[in-house]
C-alpha cells in the first residue's frame, strides 16, 4: 500500500470531519478513518449512513449495534475477515428524527456527500463494490449510472464504474424482520464469496 494512498485518505478523512454543509448534520462527525477498514479491500461496501447505537457511537461502520452482528454473520458465512474490507456510506454523518432516533438520509444529503464517496471509491479502487439495501444502491446510480432495483438484482454481479457492484439488502433487524430474512441474506452472500475467490 502506497503512502502517498495513506496521505491522500488521511486528507480525505480530514475534510469529511471538517464538513458542515448539511444544516441537520452540522452538529455531526462524518465516520471516515481507519476505522472504515483496508484502504486496499476485497470488497468496498456501501451502506446508508452511521447508526446512533453503531458507527455514531463507535466510530467504527456496522460496529456496536444489532446491524453490525448481523454484518458480521454474513461476513463470517464466506470467511470474509473484517481486515480485507472497507466500509462507507452514502451519507458519512448520523441522521437524527427529532426524538434521537435514526432516520434515512434525504436526497439533499446524499448529494451534498456524494463528492466524499465518489473521491472514496476512486482512491481505495476496490475491485468489487456492494451495496447494502437501496439508499446505498441509489447513491451509487447517482455517481454512475446502473438503473438496478434491488429486488431483481440483489446478489447478482454487474459490471459498474470499471469495477463489479453487488447489490445486497441492508442487514438491520427491520430488513430481516419484514423483507429479507439473515439465511436468506447468508445464501446471497454465497455468491459474493465464489466472485472474491
Amino acid at each position: 500500500m502506497s503512502s502517498t494512498k495513506i496521505k491522500v485518505f488521511k486528507s480525505l478523512a480530514a475534510e469529511a470531519e471538517k464538513c458542515t454543509v448539511c444544516p441537520d448534520l452540522a452538529d455531526k462527525k462524518a465516520v471516515l478513518s481507519n476505522l472504515n477498514g483496508n484502504i486496499s479491500p476485497k470488497v468496498l461496501f456501501v451502506a446508508e449512513a452511521p447508526g446512533r447505537q453503531g458507527a455514531d457511537r463507535t466510530r467504527r461502520p456496522f460496529w456496536g449495534d444489532k446491524s453490525g452482528e448481523n454484518f458480521q454473520v454474513l461476513l463470517d458465512s464466506i470467511d470474509l475477515k473484517r481486515e480485507e474490507i472497507f466500509i462507507t456510506n452514502a451519507v458519512m454523518c448520523s441522521p437524527r428524527k427529532p426524538n434521537g432516533a435514526n432516520r434515512r438520509p434525504k436526497m439533499s444529503e446524499i448529494r451534498n456527500c456524494s463528492s466524499f464517496l465518489k473521491r472514496t471509491i476512486d482512491l481505495i479502487d476496490p475491485p468489487v463494490v456492494a451495496t447494502l439495501g437501496t439508499v446505498a444502491l441509489g447513491a451509487l446510480d447517482s455517481l454512475e449510472e446502473h438503473g438496478l432495483k434491488i429486488k431483481d438484482a440483489v446478489a447478482k454481479p454487474v459490471a459498474w464504474y470499471g469495477r463489479i457492484l453487488v447489490p445486497f439488502y441492508h442487514p438491520s433487524p427491520q430488513v430481516i424482520a419484514a423483507i429479507r430474512k439473515l439465511d436468506q441474506q447468508v445464501a446471497d452472500y454465497a455468491d459474493l464469496g465464489k466472485l472474491i475467490e
